[in-house]
């Protein structure tokens, strides 16, 4: 038997204000982005053993929430709450204004 996981776990701060979408026909879902960081050590050292840390940050992960979960985003997730969101991957594309195909990765929460 093969199984496949699609599962992440980010722990970051709130990008921006959440918006509440409502698509016809669908349940409504939240929209946000997180900013996490990435830390590392510099030099040619072990880790931990000496060298300076660096650190990085990715502006933005696009991430939305379902209902169930848009009620507790809301009392918490203003712009740089630091917030701890689990969900999967979702890949996706859509046409721009300009009439051109983007490809899109989203974090279902």
């Amino acid at each position: 038997l093969v199984s496949a996981m699609n599962r992440v776990q980010l722990l970051g701060r709130v990008g921006q204000d959440p918006i509440m979408r409502q698509v016809e026909g669908k349940n409504p879902v939240t929209i946000f982005s997180l900013a996490t960081n990435e830390m590392w050590r510099t030099g040619d050292s072990e880790v931990g053993q000496g060298g300076e840390s660096a650190q990085a940050t990715c502006p933005g992960h696009g991430c939305t929430a379902s209902s169930t979960t848009r009620a507790n985003l809301w009392g918490s997730g203003r712009v740089l709450s630091r917030i701890f969101v689990e969900g999967k991957i979702d890949y996706g594309e859509y046409t721009d204004k300009n009439n051109v195909r983007q490809q899109v990765t989203t974090i279902i929460a």
